[in-house]
């Protein structure tokens, strides 16, 4: 009897502990657009695999038969609190699902094969062969609704599309141009920050309006070849290369693989015409390169306040004054991208220079908000150097309390968090900051007064209500969900 009860008990363990695993390995998956060498090597939190996967995996094996003590005493309760805390949870996407269909028959198969023989299972096993099947299965999914998506889009045939890509501001510019064409163009843009090969996949099935004239779609990457397999789904007749920096350093190495990556937006078939910026560094037939120091289109003169914006769009031919009430320099070249490539598309001029006056934020860049009688600017969407600078820059002329809520630059290097760092120190009277990965960095050059530390959105939250009062300037700067 005791046996039996062993054997049943054992199972139960295995199956509870294969399941926690199999959580925090799609659950990883999912944060890192399914890449294994990704969750493995560029993983922000390596202390995780160890706490959560290594540690546990050796006291199973080591402990054997007593490993329900770890499992139901220690291990589970310490999962279940480090997952409550997260902020961004695993979402069951047709795909998660498929993942646990397969770890449970997997699990289930190896049990039946092994009860009362075995004298522990093993747990690599039915992961291993649950991710590789369901990679295979994905796979095949990916192929066939890949050639439904092109299959659509050729039935379409009157529609034309415009892409866009950049090492940021390109959900900006995106947003832009569905603004300055709605009113006289059917148009459609990807939601949100869809810029994958998958996820514009997964638009152009479900959502594309069969009557669109306009398609805007952003694409991102992470690394060579991602915008090149964006361009050959959608073979776009527009490209827009917004502006090229650092961001996304950590992947691709040097700014020359960055932009190298960013210029395969430009090789489709169907391209009628690009509009480059000047720091994409290409001259080529059909494209116009705009910036503020060379190109056929000049951007001069922009003043930028709390106001709003203002600047001058300058041709071969005219001087065009230009003003908005969105925040930051930098939208005086996210909008110009969208001006130009409005005008091709057939937009009056007189029109566009209406629209740019009435242009409404993009949510969380530069967004001001004023609530209780503080000043707030939502920048959390916005982690490139640039953008921040420009951010600190606004708030450097606000004449009372300055206070930034910032995680620093994710995904960039020490050089480029270092100066920013700099620049806050000499401009907020308070800084908080919000991630492990560049709190020591940031702390090395913002005086021991300036600053202090959260560790979650509830204790963000405590904080502002503590340390902050009305007539304060809060500017929120880049956001970073706590996997990172």
């Amino acid at each position: 009897m005791e046996s039996i009860f062993t054997d049943y008990l054992q199972a139960i363990v295995h199956a509870v502990f294969t399941g926690v695993l199999g959580i925090y390995l799609i659950l990883n998956l999912q944060w890192y657009s399914y890449r294994i060498e990704r969750v493995i090597f560029r993983h922000k939190k390596q202390k995780w695999h160890l706490l959560f996967f290594l540690v546990p995996l050796i006291t199973y094996y080591a402990t054997e038969r007593y490993f329900w003590v770890f499992l139901f005493f220690a291990y589970l309760p310490l999962f279940i609190g480090w997952y409550a805390k997260l902020d961004k949870k695993l979402v069951f996407t047709g795909r998660v699902k498929r993942f646990f269909g397969f770890l449970i028959l997997v699990t289930a198969a190896e049990q039946i094969s092994c009860f009362g023989n075995c004298t522990y299972y093993s747990v690599l096993v039915p992961l291993l062969l649950a991710w590789a099947l369901s990679m295979a299965t994905e796979n095949l999914f990916f192929r066939y609704y890949r050639a439904k998506a092109q299959g659509k889009l050729r039935s379409m045939p009157d529609l034309k599309i415009v892409a866009i890509t950049a090492s940021y501001g390109k959900t900006s510019i995106k947003n832009f141009l569905h603004q300055l064409i709605g009113n006289d163009l059917a148009a459609y843009k990807t939601p949100k920050s869809v810029n994958t090969e998958i996820g514009l996949i997964a638009d152009i099935n479900q959502n594309l309006p069969a009557d669109t004239q306009v398609y805007i779609a952003e694409a991102g990457a992470r690394q060579r070849g991602d915008i090149l397999t964006i361009t050959r789904l959608l073979q776009q007749h527009y490209a827009i290369l917004g502006c090229v920096g650092p961001q996304h350093i950590e992947y691709f190495k040097t700014l020359d693989n960055i932009k190298a990556a960013k210029r395969e937006i430009l090789v489709s078939h169907n391209m009628r015409k690009g509009f480059v910026h000047e720091s994409a560094a290409i001259e080529e037939q059909l494209l116009e390169v705009f910036g503020e120091h060379k190109g056929d289109v000049r951007i001069e003169n922009i003043v930028s306040d709390l106001d709003g914006t203002r600047w001058d769009i300058v041709t071969k031919i005219e001087r065009i004054p230009v003003h908005c009430n969105l925040l930051g320099g930098f939208n005086a070249t996210n909008i110009t991208a969208a001006f130009l490539c409005a005008l091709e598309l057939g937009i009056k001029q007189e029109d566009l220079i209406r629209r740019i006056a009435r242009l409404k934020p993009v949510e969380h860049r530069l967004q001001r908000i004023d609530a209780g009688g503080k000043i707030i600017i939502d920048d959390s969407f916005n982690g490139n150097i640039d953008g921040m600078m420009e951010g600190i820059r606004i708030a450097e002329n606000y004449s009372g309390r300055k206070v930034i809520v910032t995680p620093g630059i994710v995904e960039g290097d020490e050089a480029l968090n270092t100066q920013l760092a700099k620049r806050i120190n000499e401009v907020f009277d308070l800084a908080i900051i919000t991630s492990d990965v560049n709190h020591d960095l940031l702390s090395s050059h913002i005086d021991h007064g300036r600053r202090k530390r959260v560790f979650n959105k509830a204790g963000l939250e405590i904080m502002l209500a503590h340390e902050t009062r009305a007539g304060d300037l809060i500017l929120f700067a880049n956001d970073a969900p706590n996997f990172v």
